[in-house]
């Protein structure tokens, strides 16, 4: 059994143009209209996934 990432950071929704539908390891401040600071924040998923890729194996 495997894991695939949609995205490493936060990005539109292709179907619905959302921001609000995040997806990414690394939160956008940015909304659906496109404000915000456009700041960079690690998620809690970020460290679940690292330590996925050190371990080579996934930890539930």
């Amino acid at each position: 059994m495997g894991y695939t990432s949609w995205a490493c950071i936060d990005l539109v929704s292709a179907s619905t143009s959302q921001m609000s539908k995040r997806y990414g390891f690394i939160y956008v401040d940015v909304d659906d209209y496109g404000n915000g600071t456009y700041e960079r924040r690690m998620k809690k998923s970020f460290e679940w996934y690292k330590k996925v890729i050190e371990s080579n194996e996934i930890v539930i």
